[in-house]
């Protein structure tokens, strides 16, 4: 079993990575092989809508959406982690989750997603509805925890001292380590959902 984590945060020993930390811990304590990338400080422009995608089979952007895709393809689960900036995620994230979701032409159905989010105090709650979308888009079941997924934090470190969001953590690592490996055996023995040929539906009508 294999989860990719997504680190938004520009600060590579900020919060977010506290957070990471405690998930990446309880991760590989239940034999999950965990990988980190941290974009934050990474040059990632936004899509263009070029749809150049659809004929090389990935973004003409040659950054670190490419690099991250391919690990996108091999991991059970996805992490995407964000500080939150006006009660969103960092626009480098977003702009990276835009272009990786949208130019990658594999199959997600059934891996695993997840979102973490980290504040001084408020916007928690729609930045973590706004990543979990990218999820409930492709067929990925979302993991869940004991509580929404949010560490709180404002000077550098003092996520450690969020007793109550570091257990969130932790609980929502083993339940997507069981959920990931759950999903593996029912694919094993049922495989996939079948699915239906895709029906664009559009809300402006020329017959009319």
């Amino acid at each position: 079993m294999k989860v990719l984590i997504i680190n938004g945060s520009p600060h590579a020993n900020g919060n977010t990575a506290i957070a990471i930390k405690e998930l990446v811990k309880t991760f590989e304590a239940q034999g999950v092989e965990a990988e980190v990338f941290r974009i934050g400080n990474k040059d990632i422009r936004g899509c263009i809508a070029c749809g150049k995608c659809s004929e090389l089979g990935k973004c003409v952007f040659n950054d670190a959406v490419n690099e991250i895709a391919p690990k996108f393809e091999e991991a059970d689960g996805l992490v995407v982690a964000s500080p939150v900036y006006y009660a969103s995620a960092n626009a480098t994230l977003i702009a990276c989750l835009d272009r990786l979701f949208y130019s990658t032409g594999f199959d997600k159905t059934m891996k695993v997603g997840a979102s973490v989010v980290v504040a001084r105090r408020g916007g928690c709650s729609a930045t973590f509805d706004e990543l979990n979308k990218y999820f409930t888009i492709c067929n990925m079941p979302v993991a869940s925890s004991q509580y929404w997924n949010c560490v709180h934090g404002r000077e550098q470190g003092q996520a450690a001292l969020d007793a109550e969001g570091l257990q969130t953590m932790r609980t929502l690592a083993k339940n997507m380590s069981f959920l990931m490996k759950s999903i593996a055996l029912g694919k094993a023995q049922f495989g996939l959902p079948e699915k239906e040929p895709w029906q664009p539906t559009h809300f402006i009508r020329e017959d009319v």
